[in-house]
């Protein structure tokens, strides 16, 4: 087990070096392609001749795209330095460049923001796994009755529905007209104030959890009607077993090898910023991060968030292929 994590830690190293050569790729042509200097971003059009090529050097955009990438990769390691005579920009490891609105590094930016997007992507899990999973297994074992019929109408609901329609649509009900729910504070914090947070969170939570809960019902539901037609589920029965036992011990396990494959890779994929939920209620994320830096073309933002994001999903990945050993002991065997 330790040489396969390993392997796979090779694995995730390759990827990140992958991702980061596209996006760098891609900030180095795309202001070719609008036929706009990179510089410009930073220190507008007006600028003399003199400052645009002072600030090449200082951001290291005169030397060619090879070295650039290098002193990229080289920044994310160790950190760097943007500096011209007296003006100095310290921007430590992991450096990944200058914001071209904010004038200082992305980093700092990030590791803030990433902590929103996180108590949002953590909150919205525990919501989803809990009534998604539930929910799909009860739907499996009352097939064809009344409650099955309901839930899977509202899981349906749930998939079809956008975030941003169940969102508003919430907010409207259940803060501004029943006042049940209190509208979300982007000042509040865990420490700070931890029952506004809380209360205010609490809405991102349920319509987040809403659209990934209606996904997990239908997967689970669909993989334990499977799994409960299975040859040892039977002889699990036929032995005796309470059905509890058969259910929560035999049939589960089986059941939660899709799960966790999926649940990998949306936990990732948020944790890398839920755009339109953060949107939505005003929360100051990765998310907005992204937002601002395509509607601003910060580039530097973007590929720091697009790095992020890349990590978040391909350490997952790593994470359920372990798990997998300890849920199936199939996968442990092989």
């Amino acid at each position: 087990m330790l040489l396969y994590i390993f392997r796979r830690l090779l694995n995730v190293v390759t990827m990140l070096l992958v991702v980061a050569m596209i996006t760098f790729g891609i900030f180095f042509l795309v202001p070719l392609l609008q036929h706009i200097d990179p510089v410009m971003r930073y220190i507008g059009k007006n600028a003399s001749p003199v400052a645009i090529a002072g600030l090449k050097v200082k951001l290291g955009l005169n030397e060619p795209i090879y070295v650039q990438f290098w002193l990229y990769l080289k920044g994310l390691v160790v950190g760097r330095t943007y500096a011209n005579g007296n003006d100095v920009i310290q921007c430590p490891a992991p450096c990944f460049g200058i914001s071209t609105q904010t004038q200082a590094p992305v980093w700092p930016t990030l590791l803030h923001d990433v902590t929103v997007t996180g108590s949002l992507a953590a909150g919205a899990a525990v919501i989803w796994l809990v009534f998604g999973v539930g929910t799909g297994v009860v739907s499996a074992l009352r097939k064809r009755t009344a409650i099955d019929r309901i839930t899977m109408v509202t899981a349906l609901a749930g998939v079809s529905l956008p975030v941003y329609f169940t969102g508003l649509a919430t907010s409207a009900i259940f803060v501004y007209n029943l006042g049940w729910l209190q509208a979300t504070d982007p000042n509040a914090t865990l420490t700070s104030e931890p029952v506004a947070w809380f209360q205010g969170m609490l809405l991102p939570w349920i319509t987040l959890a809403f659209l990934f809960a209606a996904t997990y019902a239908r997967l689970t539901r669909a993989t334990m009607l499977d799994v409960l037609g299975e040859d040892y589920i039977r002889t699990a029965r036929a032995k005796g077993l309470r059905e509890r036992t058969v259910i929560g011990k035999h049939a589960m396990r089986s059941t939660l090898t899709p799960i966790m494959t999926v649940f990998g890779m949306d936990l990732g994929g948020l944790l890398g910023g839920a755009i339109l939920t953060e949107n939505v209620f005003n929360l100051h994320g990765l998310g907005y991060d992204t937002l601002n830096g395509i509607t601003k073309n910060d580039l530097p933002m973007i590929m720091g968030v697009t790095l992020f994001a890349a990590f978040f999903i391909v350490m997952a990945n790593l994470i359920v292929d372990v798990l997998y050993a300890v849920v199936d002991p199939r996968v442990r065997l092989a």
